[in-house]
């Protein structure tokens, strides 16, 4: 039975490697790799990247393309639950087994049987957790809490952890031997910022997602936000960039994003020099003269429009959205400047 802290996923549509989207060498290299596995149907998998990279969607996406597929999925976080908790979670627990225990709980063991549990945050359970999670993976079997009978399991383990466990391990915080068995094929997923190409196909598809879910999506996203997006160092990753999309779609009541709709700190400054995320061009402020040098419109704008199409690989409806017009308006501009895309 499914809750808060354990979630089970029967419908393998979704989930599939076809939704993690780029095509940046470090995000296919891991793709790749994951591809890989997800054959072997009981190799123990270890996701290591920053948080908000996706390593839920790509547990869900090993186990999809596994020969488990039709089996259980469950998730669970295990930095979110309660050290004096997490073993019952994980374990489950025998009527009476502890004040309150007043039914039979399957643990996540048991409702992942035959297919895969994904352990998020694994670097967060406690010592004598960690203990108990080793005798499973050695012995394949376990007890719930209170219980007296051997349980055997048949369950393909896929852990995740933003934490360095190297140097847990070092500090005596994680141990060494389930390291070892956790540590069996590791895959790194890269930050946003090691794959600012992705973030334009990304932006565009969280537009389609997020209008969808809040009943009215933005008209596209103006030049100058979307160089913000892509000068931002995005410590939050993927989930930052989403959640900085959804709220601008909402502030931007069906018309433009603009980088006053962005979060203020995606908005103002990447920490390397950039102002405004306008490509490390300050904006002038009120009061300041006006460059020296002779400043054509007509330039600036042809400029403009040669770097959307450069950006968007040639594709005019894209360079439009990320100009902030529309296609025919495009079209006319390239006529005037005389632009062959």
């Amino acid at each position: 039975m499914a809750n808060e802290t354990a979630e089970q996923t029967a419908a393998p549509e979704p989930f599939g490697f076809q939704n993690i989207i780029g095509e940046s060498p470090v995000l296919r290299e891991a793709v790749r790799l994951a591809q890989q596995v997800a054959g072997a149907r009981r190799t123990t998998v270890l996701l290591i990247g920053e948080t908000g990279t996706g390593k839920e969607l790509f547990a869900r996406g090993i186990h999809y393309a596994s020969p488990a597929a039709d089996d259980p999925f469950v998730a669970i976080n295990c930095a979110a639950i309660p050290d004096s908790l997490l073993e019952s979670e994980l374990f489950g627990h025998e009527r009476g087994a502890f004040t309150g225990a007043l039914a039979v709980h399957r643990g996540c063991f048991e409702q992942a049987q035959g297919g895969t549990l994904f352990l998020d945050e694994v670097g967060e359970m406690s010592p004598t957790v960690q203990a108990k999670l080793l005798r499973v993976l050695q012995e394949r079997e376990y007890q719930r809490l209170g219980g007296t009978r051997p349980m055997k399991t048949d369950v393909r383990i896929v852990a995740a952890t933003n934490k360095n466990l190297e140097r847990a391990m070092s500090r005596g915080d994680f141990r060494e031997d389930l390291y070892y068995r956790l540590h069996v094929f590791e895959i790194r997923l890269p930050a946003l910022r090691e794959r600012r190409q992705d973030i334009v196909p990304m932006a565009e598809a969280f537009l389609e997602e997020v209008g969808s879910a809040v009943g009215r999506k933005a008209a596209g996203i103006s030049s100058e936000a979307m160089e913000a997006l892509l000068a931002y160092d995005w410590p939050g990753n993927v989930r930052e960039l989403r959640n900085a999309l959804e709220r601008a779609t909402i502030l931007c009541d069906g018309g433009l994003i603009t980088l006053e709709h962005l979060p203020f700190s995606v908005g103002r400054s990447n920490g390397r020099g950039k102002q405004n995320g306008a490509a490390g061009r300050p904006m002038l402020s009120a009061g300041e003269g006006f460059p020296a040098d002779a400043v054509k419109l007509k330039d600036v704008e042809r400029d403009l429009i040669m770097r959307a199409l450069h950006e968007a690989g040639n594709n005019r409806s894209r360079a439009a959205r990320l100009l902030g017009i529309t296609r025919s308006q495009l079209y006319t501009k390239l006529q005037r400047h005389n632009i062959e895309a």
